[in-house]
């Protein structure tokens, strides 16, 4: 192993130093008038460039070598790996925007994503890779016997993965459309190409050698811009440190802009138009009539009047798209008023704990807050990606020292997300808040084209209110060295780490569909004698069919990022967490058990989402399903209601059938109590 591991030493300080040279490179060339546009695709190209290099050099056909990397990574470089792996585009783009929006509770995501990996480290990595084998199915086959459980595991296997990919390949056009201008659509189909040519010759052998290029860079993309902005505001170039002080700036700012008078009009107009939009929802239809009819005799009236014809284009447009029933109109209508609302609400403090609603402390805040950190715990544990990741250690004591790497890298950049926040927020409210609409930053425009900031002057007074501002979380890291006035070769490099943290997780995530499709349904049930040839072949082809409809959904928009993410994590704690635990450390849990345990977790699971998220699913012509949420929970944690669900049905199903056989017992005892030489 020693001899493997000082040409990996070699080979990435190499890259990496390359990496450094190429981007001082630009930042001369951007001195000397390099476009803007260029550096953009210059990132781009040379680093899609690089993790298909890696990836056709680290092409196989040896089953082993593509589902597992042949279980010969040493601890670091997993660990690495597994650190991008994790670092998907919620942690490296999402994370800082929901500290930025949420403050305090957005530690719920610090919190849960970290502590997850304690309940890996010590309830299920080691025992897996004592197992071995090459995905999470094969355990709960061999565990609780016959295929029924595997189908059950490849089911929640592909769904779990198939809703965290789609999140990825949405960051991925979201980059795109931004630093190079693509169209955000082409630019979610040129993404996918770079997935591809890291997963597709070389499975998990591939993708494990480019996910530790692709840590290298995300991890200086994501320390770079606020390390200088650091230094700027403190002069000290240590955000984790230095980032305290900067909060304090912050809640005297925040003192000052809450009570501004401009400020309180401008959520008193936000309130004014969520009630208007309630009337409107009251008096369906006839208030959908009423509003077609008065766009009609506004535009009839300015028509006799040339020099309104710029109006009366606006109010055409505005007639086009107002809602064709009365169905389309109340769901518009809601989400609208609802938009308002939240606007005209009263500002919540950067560090006050479960605010909400004027009360010391906010009851449904905190139960948020605490479900959500349970969530992504229980999820981070369950997550198929990230546990087919410790197949990949040559030994049960590697993979302990894997997790402990995995989470040192993690938190690299976790203990940086709040300093981002932080720096970010102190740079709009001192900056962009109380200045003219007449003299906004070019950033604000910038990435107001692509539907990410956009600032309505409502009370007419040509300043901007906080308020006014709209600013998606999945901008603020992406924007910050714009907003702090870097040169834009530092943009072009967290665009290139982001690119890298979304192909990384969407790489791992893909193989992990397809792993689960080729092997666990083709292989094991279907087709037990296929050729390793043929297999492989399946493999890729169902990686290509799943990457390209991953990319249709995420052409669609459906939701953010973190959003689609959190659901992702629900949906795999619900269905993999009780059978896991249970099946490890619970010899009495049975095949029954374990099936309807991890149906009714996960069934459960879905019903929650998608009645408290949704009010409808127009593509399927889906009406009316919203729901008030139980106990104030939001969707984001439906986990909780199907975790619980699932160790309940486990244990009664289980103890009302017959324990398991001797022969299920004693394998129990293998993977629980391995000899002392294979540690």
């Amino acid at each position: 192993m020693a001899d493997y591991k000082v040409p990996l030493r070699r080979y990435y300080a190499s890259y990496t130093a390359g990496f450094f040279a190429f981007v001082v490179l630009l930042a001369v060339l951007e001195r000397y008038g390099m476009p803007p546009r260029w550096i953009g695709y210059s990132f781009l190209l040379l680093t899609i460039f690089l993790y298909a290099t890696i990836g056709v050099l680290a092409r196989t056909t040896s089953v082993a070598e593509y589902y597992v990397a042949g279980r010969r990574v040493p601890a670091v470089y997993n660990g690495m790996a597994t650190g991008a792996d994790w670092m998907s585009s919620a942690s490296f783009m999402g994370l800082a925007g929901t500290l930025y929006l949420s403050g305090y509770q957005g530690l719920a995501y610090v919190m849960g994503w970290t502590g997850g990996y304690v309940l890996v480290a010590l309830l299920l990595a080691p025992y897996l890779r004592r197992f071995g084998q090459y995905t999470i199915p094969d355990f709960l086959a061999a565990r609780y016997g016959g295929n029924l459980a595997r189908l059950v595991g490849v089911f929640a296997t592909v769904l779990a993965s198939f809703v965290y990919v789609v999140a990825q390949i949405y960051g991925v056009g979201l980059i795109t459309s931004r630093f190079v201008g693509l169209q955000f659509e082409i630019g979610v189909f040129v993404g996918l190409a770079g997935i591809l040519v890291c997963s597709f010759l070389g499975g998990m052998r591939a993708v494990t050698w480019t996910q530790v290029a692709q840590y290298a860079i995300l991890i200086v993309a994501y320390l770079v811009p606020v390390t200088i902005l650091s230094y700027q505001v403190t002069g000290v170039p240590i955000p984790q440190l230095t980032y305290g002080q900067v909060l304090q700036q912050v809640q005297a700012l925040e003192e000052t802009i809450f009570e501004d008078s401009a400020e309180r009009e401008a959520r008193r107009l936000f309130r004014e138009r969520a009630d208007a939009y309630y009337e409107r929802i009251l008096t369906l239809p006839e208030s959908l009539d009423e509003a077609r009819r008065s766009l009609t005799m506004r535009i009839d009236e300015l028509k006799s009047d040339n020099a309104q014809m710029r109006e009366v284009v606006a109010l055409e447009r505005q007639r086009r798209e107002l809602p064709k029933t009365s169905e389309d109109a109340r769901n518009y209508w809601e989400s609208q008023m609802r938009k308002a609302a939240q606007r005209g609400a009263a500002p919540e403090h950067h560090t006050t704990p479960y605010p909400g609603n004027g009360e010391a402390v906010n009851e449904t805040a905190r139960v948020n807050f605490l479900t959500l950190v349970f969530c992504l715990m229980i999820g981070t544990a369950a997550l198929p990606h990230v546990l087919t990741r410790y197949y990949t250690t040559p030994s049960v004591r590697e993979t302990r020292r894997s997790v402990f790497w995995s989470l040192l890298f993690i938190l690299a950049l976790y203990l940086t997300a709040p300093a981002y926040a932080a720096f970010v927020k102190f740079e709009i409210y001192s900056s962009l808040v109380g200045s003219s609409l007449a003299q906004l930053p070019l950033w604000v425009s910038s990435w107001g084209k692509i539907g990410m900031v956009s600032i309505e002057d409502i009370n007419g007074d040509g300043l901007v209110q906080l308020a006014e501002l709209a600013l998606n979380p999945d901008v603020i890291l992406l924007a910050t060295p714009e907003i702090a006035g870097l040169p834009y070769v530092i943009s072009g490099l967290v665009a290139a780490g982001a690119l890298a943290a979304a192909l990384s997780t969407a790489d791992g995530l893909l193989l992990t569909i397809a792993s689960a499709l080729s092997h666990d349904l083709y292989y094991k049930i279907f087709r037990p004698k296929a050729t390793t040839q043929w297999r492989l072949v399946v493999s890729k082809s169902l990686l290509l069919v799943v990457a390209v409809l991953a990319a249709s959904v995420a052409s669609q928009k459906p939701a953010t990022i973190l959003f689609m993410v959190a659901w992702a994590f629900s949906l795999a704690g619900s269905a993999f967490f009780p059978a896991l635990i249970l099946g490890v450390f619970w010899k009495r849990a049975t095949h029954a058990g374990a099936v309807s345990g991890m149906l009714v977790g996960l069934l459960l699971t879905i019903y929650y989402m998608v009645r408290v998220h949704f009010d409808s699913i127009p593509w399927l012509g889906i009406q009316g399903i919203g729901m008030e949420p139980w106990l104030g929970i939001q969707s984001t944690s439906a986990g909780v209601w199907g975790i619980a669900a699932g160790f309940l049905t486990i244990i009664v199903v289980s103890l009302l059938g017959k324990p398991p056989i001797q022969e299920t017992q004693d394998f129990i005892e293998s993977v629980r109590y391995p000899e002392f030489d294979r540690w």
